[in-house]
């Protein structure tokens, strides 16, 4: 049920349902008398609900009072308890804004004159509630209002004014001429409309209140019927459900049963895997420790080739540079013999094989440094000075002996450089050796003119490397080893060279 003092829209053919206004036939000749849509609704005013006492200047002066209306007096002491019902104010507004539109622009309220060029169904859409207000304070606009109505239903007007309202009479016309007019009792006549409005939505809504119980009670049955078909269709399907669980249940313990014997396989494989790959890690292992020895053989195998063909493709070509080494060797030998010892450059005479002591001949010298011990500091200076000689040098014990605290290539720069200056002094071959164990990689190092510079290959030593140099010499020529290491110097003697001290080294290269 809808709260009393507001009216429901029935639906059409319904028994005491209120039919809409759309237009306004009381209206007079001065009205334009076409159709007009009842105003928006913008909410319920709360201005019009009272009689004119309801604000300052609504009284209407005595002068003024029309004719027949001898109950005024009473009227402008007449207030409504309530606001009108929305019908009736939407019917008031609608009809004042058809008025305002036929009314000349001087007589029409000054809150209202800006809506007066509007179209009237716009103007009772945006003016309502200030043509709600208008109705409410202004008497002489309210009774402009109700002219074109007191012309137009004069018999409802009539009949309005002496209270004399006939039965089949539309409750929203007469409460909005009630309104209007104000004639005496007119608010009687308003809640008399409100009445009649709320018995009629009453009415209808308790006749749609009946549908909907019995459209209710239908669908009650209908669905009390699907219901029990549901039901059984449920009751059905869980059978159904239930046969197919225990199905569900059987092939699942099957499965599970068939799982565990899987699990129980592949625990077996897995074992059996890890014993294969444990015999396959090891066997791999094993493997490539072969395979890094073969390769390791494989590696000399090749170096050992490659060997042999340098011998091959170089033949006999080794000794003769070795017979013509050792033989440049001892010419420059025999010259520097005939040099020291003044020998005339002819061949003997005859008279010089007879034998005889001649005065003042010098006897046979050794070798420069055969006799001068390994700490005698003119020793390294009188081995250059043999023919030919070959300087081998092990490097990192020379330069750990005279400036080990410098980084390793600081220590071979240095060392090299002193190295290039003792060859161009005194033209010797010079080979420095370096340990190839103290690179951590290959290292691109520029020797200087006339010095030979070699690294100990892989697995090798210096001391080894040195020791081959040696015994790559031809017998007789002049070797020096510079090393104060003592097998070095011993390997070096047994090979017919001649040992130096690192010492030695430093001394003449800073005396450089």
């Amino acid at each position: 049920m809808r709260p009393a003092g507001r009216g429901r829209r029935g639906r059409p053919g319904e028994a005491g349902a209120i039919r809409p206004i759309t237009r306004s036939p009381w209206l007079g000749a001065d009205c334009s008398g076409r159709h007009s849509p009842p105003a928006a609704r913008s909410g319920r005013s709360g201005i019009i609900d009272s009689g004119p006492e309801a604000a300052p200047g609504g009284e209407e002066p005595a002068d003024k009072a029309r004719p027949g209306g001898g109950g005024c007096a009473e009227a402008h002491r007449e207030r409504l308890r309530r606001p009108l019902p929305e019908a009736v104010r939407q019917a008031v507004v609608e009809v004042a804004a058809e008025v305002i539109g036929a009314l000349p622009l001087d007589d029409v309220p000054a809150p209202l004159r800006r809506f007066a060029r509007f179209e009237r169904r716009k103007r009772a859409k945006l003016a309502g509630q200030h043509i709600a207000a208008a109705l409410e304070k202004d008497p002489g606009f309210r009774r402009r209002v109700a002219e074109p109505l007191r012309d137009g239903q004069a018999d409802l007007v009539a009949a309005v004014e002496d209270r004399d309202v006939p039965p089949a009479a539309d409750p929203v016309r007469v409460a909005v001429l009630a309104y209007l007019l104000r004639p005496e009792g007119w608010t009687e006549l308003v809640e008399s409309a409100r009445e009649e409005l709320e018995r009629s939505a009453t009415a209808s809504e308790e006749e749609a209140a009946e549908r909907r119980v019995a459209a209710l009670k239908a669908e009650l049955a209908a669905a009390r019927t699907a219901r029990a078909a549901e039901v059984d269709r449920l009751r059905a399907e869980l059978r159904e459900t239930k046969a197919e669980v225990a199905d569900l249940r059987r092939k699942l313990h099957e499965a599970r049963t068939r799982f565990r014997a899987a699990e129980e396989r592949a625990a077996a494989a897995a074992a059996e895997a890890e014993r294969s790959l444990a015999e396959a890690r090891e066997s791999t292992a094993a493997s490539e420790k072969e395979l890094r020895k073969l390769r390791a053989r494989a590696a000399q195998a090749e170096a050992a080739a490659e060997a042999a063909k340098r011998a091959a493709r170089e033949g006999r070509n080794v000794e003769d540079v070795r017979l013509r080494m050792l033989l440049d060797t001892l010419v420059d030998a025999a010259q520097g013999v005939r040099r020291e010892l003044a020998l005339p450059s002819t061949i003997e005479r005859p008279a010089d094989a007879v034998g005889a002591l001649e005065p003042d001949r010098q006897a046979h010298r050794a070798l420069p440094g055969r006799a001068l011990s390994d700490s005698d500091p003119q020793l390294l200076d009188r081995l250059l000075t043999l023919p030919r000689v070959h300087l081998v040098v092990d490097g990192y014990n020379v330069t750990k002996t005279g400036y080990g605290e410098l980084p390793l290539s600081d220590q071979r720069t240095r060392l090299l450089s002193g190295l290039g200056g003792l060859a161009a002094q005194t033209r010797a071959e010079v080979t420095c050796v370096f340990d190839g164990a103290e690179l951590d990689a290959p290292v691109a190092i520029a020797a200087p003119r006339g010095v030979r510079v070699l690294f100990s290959r892989p697995g090798q030593t210096a001391d080894e490397l040195i020791g081959e140099l040696v015994r790559a010499e031809p017998q007789g020529r002049a070797v020096v080893v510079v090393s104060s290491d003592r097998e070095v110097a011993d390997s070096a003697r047994r090979a017919n060279a001649r040992p130096c001290p690192s010492t030695l080294l430093l001394r003449r290269l800073g005396r450089s």
